[in-house]
């Protein structure tokens, strides 16, 4: 996966991204899954934290996390989806 730079999204403000996250985050600690879900093991730690931290929503581009959707009643949204979802 390539970086995200700024130029090409005009009227994108990262900064106020950025921002929110910063001042919105949470740090959990979350035991492992007793089994491994997606079919890339990486993603496994994000459907660890979700409930750890009481999410319902994960918000991702990983295909393999994309595909377990709904795994404990998580959802698994691309960054288009939550915000047509969530936020508009």
């Amino acid at each position: 996966m390539g970086k995200i730079l700024a130029e090409d999204h005009p009227g994108v403000r990262f900064e106020s991204i950025l921002e929110f996250a910063i001042q919105n985050a949470l740090l959990v600690s979350a035991p492992p899954l007793p089994e491994g879900v997606c079919a890339d093991p990486d993603g496994d730690k994000f459907l660890a934290c979700a409930p750890a931290s009481e999410s319902d929503v994960v918000v991702s581009g990983d295909r393999h996390l994309l595909k377990v959707t709904g795994y404990q009643n998580i959802e698994i949204l691309d960054p288009r989806e939550f915000l047509e979802k969530h936020l508009f």
